[in-house]
């Protein structure tokens, strides 16, 4: 059973049902009806990034993962990270109020600098740590590039494995760049040998990433959770 009714949905973002529905259907496609977790967005604010926020796309990505949470976790929120050279905002958006959030968050940030990928991750993890959430939790992690730190990213998802923590990384911009050899290298990090287990994936979303299907999105973003989940649970990482 959902964690949000669809008509609790249709009654507090009705903008957003038909994404709640099509959440719903991956999520029992793989297996994941039923499930409680919590789910958290990180985006990206470097420079590179302005016009995925100009045209609406950031606000887009938020939209569809605030659909997917309202299935996984029952309070209509879900915590958002924005990251560049550091942490530059700590919130959330809510069913209630996610029309222009994203918009509404940006107007109070300052300068899009660069990208420190553990600096969002660590930011996520004392946010969960400090929640006191007994659920695991799904990280949609958006970027357009690599991290200007490459070995803290990799210490950090790698000390990271240790906890109930799944990190899905999203790719925009060009398919081709090399700005994404490092993520799909962190997708790859050998296990047991550097971390207790396969906590992260990495998928291209393209140039256009408001192109992708709804139902495409969704099994990118759940695709990998319930072999996680598995192995997270069989190491004692997460509960049974």
């Amino acid at each position: 059973m959902a964690a949000i009714s669809l008509s609790k949905v249709q009654e507090t973002a009705p903008a957003l049902a038909n994404l709640y529905k099509s959440a719903g259907v991956s999520l029992a496609k793989h297996g994941l009806g039923g499930q409680r977790v919590a789910v958290y967005l990180v985006v990206d604010y470097s420079g590179s990034m302005k016009p995925y926020y100009k045209d609406g796309t950031v606000q887009a990505l938020a939209d569809r993962v605030l659909g997917l949470s309202a299935h996984l976790d029952d309070d209509g929120r879900v915590p958002v990270v924005f990251f560049s050279t550091d942490v530059d905002a700590v919130t959330d958006i809510a069913l209630d109020g996610h029309q222009g959030r994203i918009e509404q968050i940006v107007a109070g940030l300052g300068h899009m600098g660069k990208t420190s990928y553990h600096l969002a991750m660590d930011a996520v993890i004392d946010h969960y740590l400090d929640s006191g959430a007994t659920a695991p939790a799904l990280v949609v992690f958006q970027t357009d590039g690599g991290p200007i730190n490459k070995l803290a990213a990799e210490r950090f998802l790698c000390k990271a494995s240790r906890l109930p923590l799944f990190w899905q990384f999203i790719g925009f911009g060009d398919p081709g760049s090399r700005q994404f050899e490092f993520l799909r290298k962190l997708d790859e990090l050998p296990v047991p040998a550097k971390r207790t287990v396969d906590n992260a994936g990495f998928f291209h979303a393209g140039e256009d990433p408001g192109a992708v299907s709804d139902a495409e999105l969704y099994d990118r973003l759940v695709g990998e959770f319930p072999a996680w989940l598995a192995a997270a649970r069989a190491q004692g990482i997460v509960r049974p």
